[in-house]
């Protein structure tokens, strides 16, 4: 795999690479303070209000003197799971974050070190497939791809939802992160194209070891994003990883099967998944829509559970 690594920053290290993300990820000084307006009162909203003075203390604490090494991720400052301020975010850094358990998140200002107090995972074998779902990815409409278009992916995701405040931690500090770490092979994009070659669903993560770490996804065509994540989860049940964190639960994930586990619990399973073998390097798919839409989720647990008695 050092070779897929090495060949992928080659590539992405040329001035034309440089200035496509430039260009590509540039916010409009009225969208930067529209989102330090909301990312202000989001904070300030009655259930996350209580939250402010251990944040305070916790930037307060690093101003002294704050420490380059990562924090615990079981001693959270307040109760949204702060606990720590980031100051090294190179892909080694992030990789070995997402490894414990942590992750970078901020609407403005700087980044923290963020361990919830219960996380939303999925493991392959609770996967549910809805009927329309599976219909859908039988028809053909759609074709899937891995790391073909990661930078338009996480601007598209950046993109504002309807019904939703125009919000977002996808920032272009958080943009540049992770599109080094795409370059170093570890980060990854999945995307749906419909039959006119649009861009219409997908979404990034983070992949240590046997764990994959969901970020952001979009659909710009109905249950496009659906279709492309039960695409990647069929490779990622293939390839070995144990679970899918999709941090916070949304309707969804909730709907997929994920379901939200502790913090200790969530650990403890994440452990066992990053000391499996990663998989580093640009991801290509082994099948499409059509034959994972014949795919029986439950399956995985009875593989498992015969490997594991012989």
């Amino acid at each position: 795999m050092t070779e897929l690594v090495a060949a992928s920053v080659d590539s992405a290290n040329t001035p034309q690479v440089s200035e496509r993300r430039q260009a590509l990820f540039r916010e409009p000084v009225a969208r930067r303070v529209q989102r330090v307006v909301l990312g202000t009162a989001w904070a300030l909203q009655p259930s996350r209000i209580g939250s402010l003075p251990g944040l305070a203390r916790l930037w307060l604490a690093d101003l002294v003197g704050g420490g380059r090494e990562l924090p615990d991720p079981r001693r959270p400052a307040n109760a949204m799971g702060a606990c720590g301020i980031v100051h090294d975010p190179t892909p080694e850094r992030l990789v070995e974050a997402y490894g414990r358990g942590l992750f970078p998140l901020a609407h403005f200002g700087p980044l923290k070190w963020m361990s919830p107090p219960d996380r939303c995972i999925l493991t392959f074998a609770d996967l549910h497939i809805e009927r329309t779902l599976r219909r859908l990815m039988r028809q053909g409409r759609y074709t899937v791809t891995f790391d073909r278009a990661f930078d338009e992916v996480m601007v598209a995701c950046a993109g504002r939802r309807r019904g939703r405040w125009p919000l977002t931690w996808i920032t272009p500090r958080v943009m540049r992160l992770y599109a080094e770490l795409h370059d170093a092979g570890h980060a990854h994009s999945f995307e749906v194209w419909n039959r006119a070659g649009a861009l219409v669903g997908g979404g990034y993560g983070v992949a240590v070891g046997g764990a994959f770490f969901g970020e952001s996804q979009f659909s710009h065509e109905r249950n496009t994003s659906k279709l492309g994540l039960t695409v990647l989860h069929w490779h990622l049940a293939r390839w070995g990883f144990l679970l899918d964190d999709g941090k916070w639960p949304t309707p969804t994930t909730c709907a997929m099967g994920f379901r939200c586990v502790p913090r200790e619990e969530f650990l403890a399973l994440l452990g066992d998944a990053v000391a499996r073998p990663g998989r580093t390097g640009r991801w290509v798919t082994e099948t499409g829509p059509e034959t994972v839409a014949r795919w029986r989720p439950e399956e995985c647990a009875h593989a498992r559970r015969s490997s594991q008695a012989a």
